[in-house]
């Protein structure tokens, strides 16, 4: 198949992930795929790095420069379906098929929870304009069928798929040498965007609270919330106990350095990708931090069940599976209709 995404978005994180590790096992097995997106976003420079081919045009506003963008593309480019990933690129392609005679199907993947307007235009987009709609988790397919209505039939959850190849349990000694760590220290760890809804504030409270003077807590990530951070951590006299190493290229290094992964995050959410990579890691998932550190053992059994459960609902190939058989059911009921 010919497969189209668009990617609005010019930040960095999970969603834009999942993309181009989609395309890219994709791309391996058979089939010509192309990120569209804005030539100033972040995914713009990580594509090629990765191996997906990838088309600059302006469709970082919903402006009708960008819709009529993607209709000359589309219409240079015919292609078998067409993948949107946020609001603004979902309504420009939208608008650019609506325009053409031959418009490939359009699947809208939804990543976040947040509520979608219940509206005449909304409902049209969601409803009519696509063909399917993927959730990245059951939650939200559910919060669509709840809140606003739409058809069940029209919706299916596919999770993000992690490589468990990439993020498996490996010689933490050696690991927390290479990367400058401690190798006898404690140290809890969160891996994500430094974002306000990722909960970083609230897990530096914890951290102060618990009295575990032994721990340390190690942040791997970069974003808009750093600052905060670094005046918490300043407030709380948590310095010389906390250590910020910014954006890393290898996330599945610093997962097998830590004893305990901690991700309390409050909003906006799918199935992080951060908690299932710290699963395939057998890494113990911090609910009550108190309790794991003062019982390693029960750490260690639920770390071993993780790594299992994510193993068999959510590795890689199973995301393509299920992707590549919306796709081809969308090609075939616009080639019937």
């Amino acid at each position: 198949m010919k497969i189209v995404h668009t990617e609005a978005s010019c930040g960095w994180g999970g969603q834009e992930i999942r993309i181009l590790e989609e395309s890219r096992g994709m791309i391996d097995r058979g089939h010509e795929v192309t990120l569209i997106c804005p030539p100033e976003s972040r995914i713009f420079e990580e594509a090629p790095r990765r191996g997906v081919p990838v088309v600059a045009l302006p469709i970082g506003k919903k402006r009708l420069k960008g819709a009529m963008a993607l209709r000359r593309w589309l219409q240079a480019h015919p292609v078998d379906v067409l993948n949107t990933h946020s609001s603004t690129d979902t309504w420009l392609s939208a608008i650019a098929c609506r325009t053409l005679s031959d418009a490939p199907p359009l699947v809208r993947t939804r990543h976040i929870s947040a509520a979608i307007p219940n509206n005449v235009t909304t409902r049209w987009l969601y409803t009519r304009a696509t063909r399917h709609i993927v959730t990245t988790g059951e939650s939200l397919r559910q919060q669509l069928i709840r809140d606003n209505g739409y058809p069940a039939a029209q919706i299916t959850s596919v999770p993000t798929g992690i490589d468990p190849q990439r993020f498996q349990p490996g010689d933490k000694a050696a690991v927390r040498a290479e990367l400058g760590l401690a190798v006898d220290a404690q140290i809890l760890g969160i891996v994500a965007t430094l974002r306000s809804w990722k909960g970083h504030l609230f897990l530096l409270e914890a951290f102060a609270a618990l009295n575990a003077p032994t721990w340390q807590l190690v942040i791997v990530g970069e974003g808009p919330m750093r600052q905060p951070i670094e005046d918490k951590i300043e407030a709380l006299g948590l310095r010389g106990r906390v250590t910020l190493v910014g954006q890393q290229d290898k996330p599945e290094q610093w997962m097998r350095a830590l004893d305990i992964f901690c991700l309390p995050s409050y909003a906006n959410e799918g199935v992080p990708q951060a908690i299932l990579q710290a699963m395939l890691s057998q890494l113990p998932l911090a609910a009550a931090l108190g309790k794991l550190m003062a019982e390693p053992e029960l750490a260690a059994r639920l770390a071993v069940q993780a790594r299992q459960d994510a193993l068999a609902r959510f590795s890689r190939e199973s995301m393509l599976d299920k992707m590549e058989a919306i796709f081809r059911q969308v090609c075939t009921s616009s080639a019937q209709g």
